[in-house]
């Protein structure tokens, strides 16, 4: 046993954080495991493949279902998967129970009688159907066919998992730079306010200068990187203040956030700024191949040039060198200065892109927008295993980290936890990160 202590310490230290956002996968997996009923076009897709098995082509079926786009969905879903089957759609109900008894009453006097109802879960629950035999004799044999409901996780829902990767990109990208800034012994307190920043520069630019609403997507294009180099300018500012003038990174990044979120009013007037092309969604509500995300596709792209930067190039062995001992690696030959530029320059462009994100999200851009995310980024990257102190972290670190609060957080939302408790939940989990960091710090003195 002795001599594997080793090897687990080793093990926890490398896989660590991935085991415990397996486990919390786990936990709100079994936490949220219920009986589910299918809707839209996936039930009526499996109730339509019911009916054929069992009563085959020609049988006359109604499709019944109650308002909403939902049960619209699955009304239109189920009437062409039975035509395509061979059966007869004789009609369809889209309504209240007293829209289907008009139906049943013209159809139980004419020939043309329904030997099957195929109908959504709630209106096959309605009283009029448990009944149909008593209140229509010559309807007595019609068969009624719902949506066969299943036992599956409300967290492991597809929808869940992209809508938990989708809320999460705009903080795990900012916490790429935010990142090798603490890395390096700073921190960058500006990120939320340079969101807004980003924001309202994009949409103001597509306003007044690409031609608001009929903004093309070269115009809009143009504009969003105007907003996130003025990002990176403003974070490469923060820079300069910690390097040239020897400003401590909590001070000059917290005026930094204080001018940029004044900036942000100032441009936008205070207001939403909305006069912008629907098309502008494209990136952060848009899909590509396999119904991904193109905010997750642009996540781990940037992701995975930053692993690289930081595990592959020298650039990336600088800044470690730089965050474990100042002196040392300027002695070394480290251009420490253009180092710490750069990280802070980093950082701002991509809360500039976090910024362009929001924005596309949101379809507008307006100065309230980031709030608090500098807190949630800070957050991602501690308990990602990012060593406060700097010289150590690791970029697919504050990945995991990024999940593992957003896990937590929609976790906490599946099973009912209000809002203040959650803050409460993840304060701890911010300080027992940082409490767990200090503790590695003592074992290794």
């Amino acid at each position: 046993m002795p001599n594997a202590r080793p090897a687990i310490r080793r093990f926890l230290a490398n896989y660590g954080m991935v085991l415990i956002l397996v486990l919390l996968a786990a936990y709100y997996s079994w936490a949220t495991w219920k009986e589910q009923y299918p809707g839209g076009e996936e039930a009526a897709a499996g109730v339509s493949e019911a009916v054929g098995d069992e009563l085959g082509p020609g049988t006359r079926v109604l499709v019944v279902a109650q308002e909403g786009a939902r049960a619209r969905e699955f009304a239109a879903a189920a009437a062409a998967a039975l035509r395509d089957r061979g059966m007869n759609v004789v009609g369809v109900v889209l309504g209240d129970p007293h829209d289907l008894r008009t139906e049943l009453e013209r159809r139980a006097a004419s020939p043309d009688k329904p030997a099957a109802v195929v109908a959504t879960r709630e209106a096959a629950e309605w009283r009029l159907m448990q009944v149909l035999p008593e209140r229509f004799p010559s309807l007595a044999k019609v068969r009624v066919f719902s949506p066969r409901s299943y036992w599956w996780p409300d967290f492991l829902k597809r929808s869940n998992l992209l809508a938990i990767a989708d809320r999460i990109v705009v903080i795990a990208v900012i916490a790429i730079g935010m990142t090798m800034v603490i890395i390096t012994g700073g921190i960058d307190l500006s990120v939320g306010s340079l969101i807004a920043l980003s924001a309202v520069v994009s949409t103001l630019l597509v306003r007044e200068f690409a031609g608001a609403s009929d903004a093309t997507a070269f115009g809009m294009v143009l504009c969003c990187l105007a907003a996130v180099l003025a990002c990176g300018l403003m974070g490469a500012f923060s820079g300069v203040m910690v390097t040239a003038f020897s400003i401590p990174p909590f001070i000059g990044t917290l005026a930094m956030m204080l001018i940029a979120s004044g900036l942000a009013f100032i441009l936008a007037g205070g207001q939403s700024i909305y006069q912008v092309p629907a098309s502008i969604d494209w990136l952060g509500r848009g899909t590509s191949l396999g119904g991904i995300p193109n905010t997750v596709t642009l996540m781990v792209v940037l992701y995975a040039g930053a692993h690289v930067l930081m595990t592959r190039t020298v650039l990336g062995r600088y800044i470690y060198a730089v965050g474990g001992n100042v002196e040392a690696a300027r002695l070394s030959g480290v251009p420490v200065r253009w180092v710490i530029l750069f990280v802070y320059a980093v950082c701002g462009l991509l809360a500039g892109v976090g910024g362009v994100v929001q924005a596309s999200q949101l379809q507008s851009g307006a100065p309230t927008y980031g709030l608090m995310y500098e807190l949630y980024v800070i957050a991602a990257v501690v308990v990602g295993g990012t060593s406060l102190g700097g010289g150590q972290g690791r970029i697919l670190g504050t990945l995991i980290g990024a999940f593992i609060i957003a896990v937590i957080q929609n976790g906490m939302n599946l099973t009912g936890v209000e809002s203040y408790t959650q803050k409460v939940v993840l304060g701890a989990v911010i300080l027992g990160a940082v409490l767990l960091d200090m503790l590695k710090k003592r074992r290794s003195t």
